[in-house]
């Protein structure tokens, strides 16, 4: 695991940290939701993966780490960009310690938005695809629920801790993809229980299709069709939904799996 330093802005009144996972290219959702957090009086550590998008369709954007955070700095934020594998188990513990330690405090709010999504289906999914997805997409959050739940503290009778997942709904034609962010859900869900005690809160966000470069123009255009709306989802519909969830105003919100899709026909 490496990292991107950045400069940090002039030393003000304290901001809550966010550990934002999945923050890899500059037009995704992660992206999105780091921009909107920033802007709203939060310091933003993220992860991101380079050699995972490089594999991708869409490929790696050279340079969109460093020039993320340099945008969440003129935002005002501190920031730290962290290059982690979320494959290996680890990874959640180093990730913590790295961000606790380059912004110089605990982490509040812990948004998972990272993904292994690869299509594949019943017939031609392959054993070593199943177990990846599932070792990024469920078992990753898990520990990273697990590590923030070990080291949050709250002041008693509090609820100033969020963990916000964002899920998928798709099974058909890519059933790791599908099947490992239907445990995501639970294991999210779960938390709003057990950590309660702690004043953390827990919610599940299902953005819909969010146009961030996979699409083609025939499914482009049929799914636009399936909404009523008329248009796809944005990284920022997420971001906001986020931030609220995120914000002290939201903290009566919890143990959900909220749609933000426009409506969009299932």
């Amino acid at each position: 695991m490496t990292s991107s330093a950045q400069p940090s802005p002039t030393p003000g009144p304290v901001r809550p940290i966010a550990l934002i996972t999945g923050v890899g290219r500059s037009i995704g959702i992660g992206a999105g939701i780091a921009r909107r957090l920033a802007a709203s009086g939060w310091d933003v550590a993220f992860t991101y993966w380079t050699p995972y998008d490089r594999r991708m369709d869409w490929g790696a954007e050279p340079g969109a780490a460093a020039a993320i955070a340099k945008e969440l700095a003129e935002a005002g934020a501190r920031t730290a960009a962290i290059e982690a594998d979320l494959s290996g188990p680890d990874a959640p513990t180093r990730i913590f310690d790295e961000a606790e330690q380059r912004l110089g405090g605990p982490v509040t709010a812990l948004v998972l938005s990272h993904a292994e999504s690869v299509d594949s289906g019943l017939l031609d999914t392959t054993v070593e695809a199943f177990d990846r997805h599932f070792a990024v997409n469920s078992r990753a959050s898990w520990l990273l629920i697990r590590e923030y739940g070990l080291r949050f503290r709250s002041a008693p009778g509090t609820a100033t801790g969020r963990i916000v997942a964002l899920t998928s709904d798709h099974t058909v034609g890519n059933l790791p993809y599908g099947a490992s962010k239907g445990a995501l859900d639970r294991i999210t869900l779960a938390a709003a229980h057990e950590l309660a005690h702690l004043g953390v809160t827990a919610n599940v966000v299902n953005p819909g299709p969010v146009d961030t470069g996979w699409m083609n123009d025939e499914l482009r255009e049929t799914l636009v069709r399936g909404t009523p709306l008329g248009r796809l989802g944005t990284p920022q519909d997420t971001a906001h939904l986020v931030e609220f969830l995120c914000s002290p105003e939201g903290q009566w919100v919890n143990g959900q799996l909220l749609k933000s899709n426009g409506g969009a026909a299932s």
